[in-house]
């Protein structure tokens, strides 16, 4: 903010703000702060150089915490000291509007930009993998069903080829998020509770005991075989290329930057690929967001023109930048129904 601005405007934009004083309002940020997911990160990065080469607006500041620890930021309070936008590999949850609410930010827009799959990948030096859902449930629980029926048993699988022969005799050594990823988040709502739905003796438990049938379904095992490799995907691409023997789990944006080293596991019969992501034949795909503090738009300088460059035909449309990124665009109409929402910046 430049310091010849008004005392009056001064007052007005510290109360819109929530800053305690006039010098804290004069000590104002001349430029976007972005927060959120690991997923979203290289497509609002990539906003954010074209945005800040293009217009006379500084560079947004782009940070990769993961969906939930960007959301935690950004719903920690109002003024410059806190993110504009929330980055999310998922769909923002209620109890997380609920905290936003609770620190007087209660005008929040959603932008969904588009699609993405999240592969399960290893290293081109090793064999291709095919599994299926079911296949991951088995690998990645932390309990499974035992030879008992309707009872279950700490997952005894050490190897691949415990859980169906045709898989290869290897160590299950998957590397993937920790628990404030949205692609953790999805991942688990999509390979390890659709898998876990399909093995009867586990799927009766969702009328007889639904707390114990979600618990089951959704937790990952913590023996060693599913490593927590933090939120930086392009890690688990490196650890990927050291360890062979290893998969990965992350957004298919990463796969398709890294096709040279890593190749993307089908799941059930179905290859992770840009076509079978947009046609949703695809079984692990999820739609992509970002969230926007309304009380910081026409305040922060360039966060309606950022907003508006990100949901520009140029940047998220078919032939768009961020489809070389490997953003699997929305249909037309959708692109159509959102825009207008967004340039209306109509609250969730």
């Amino acid at each position: 903010m430049k310091k010849s601005i008004s005392t009056i405007a001064l007052l007005g934009m510290a109360l819109v703000f929530g800053l305690s004083s006039t010098a804290n309002a004069q000590s104002g940020r001349d430029y976007i702060y972005i927060v959120g997911s690991s997923t979203v990160y290289p497509f609002a990065t990539v906003v954010a150089e074209r945005f800040g080469r293009g217009t006379g607006f500084k560079t947004p500041k782009v940070e990769s915490t993961g969906s939930g620890g960007g959301l935690k930021l950004f719903c920690d309070g109002i003024g410059v000291n806190f993110p504009d936008i929330a980055n999310a590999s998922r769909a923002i949850k209620q109890s997380e509007i609920d905290n936003c609410a609770a620190k007087g930010i209660d005008e929040i827009v959603e932008v969904k930009i588009g699609y993405d799959g999240i592969v399960i990948a290893n290293s081109k030096k090793s064999a291709l993998m095919h599994l299926t859902r079911k296949e991951l449930f088995l690998a990645l629980a932390k309990n499974v069903p035992s030879a008992k029926d309707g009872e279950l048993r700490p997952n005894p699988y050490k190897l691949w080829s415990e859980i169906d022969p045709s898989l290869p005799a290897t160590r299950i050594e998957v590397l993937g998020p920790p628990p404030t990823s949205g692609t953790r988040d999805a991942f688990v709502e999509l390979a390890m509770d659709g898998g876990c739905q399909e093995i009867p003796s586990i799927k009766v438990l969702k009328s007889s005991n639904e707390a114990l049938f979600k618990a089951t379904c959704q937790t990952l095992r913590e023996d060693g075989a599913f490593i927590e490799a933090g939120e930086n995907d392009n890690l688990i691409v490196q650890k990927l290329e050291a360890n062979p023997a290893a998969l990965g789990i992350f957004g298919f944006s990463y796969l398709d930057q890294n096709m040279e080293k890593i190749q993307g596991a089908s799941i059930d019969g179905v290859e992770p690929s840009f076509d079978a992501i947009a046609d949703g034949s695809y079984p692990v795909s999820r739609p992509l967001f970002f969230y926007v503090k309304k009380a910081h738009v026409d305040l922060i300088p360039g966060l309606r023109e950022y907003i508006n460059e990100f949901t520009s035909e140029k940047a998220w449309g078919d032939e768009g930048y961020l489809s070389d990124r490997g953003l699997i665009p929305m249909p037309a109409t959708e692109r159509k129904s959102v825009g207008a929402a967004v340039r209306s910046l109509s609250p969730i």
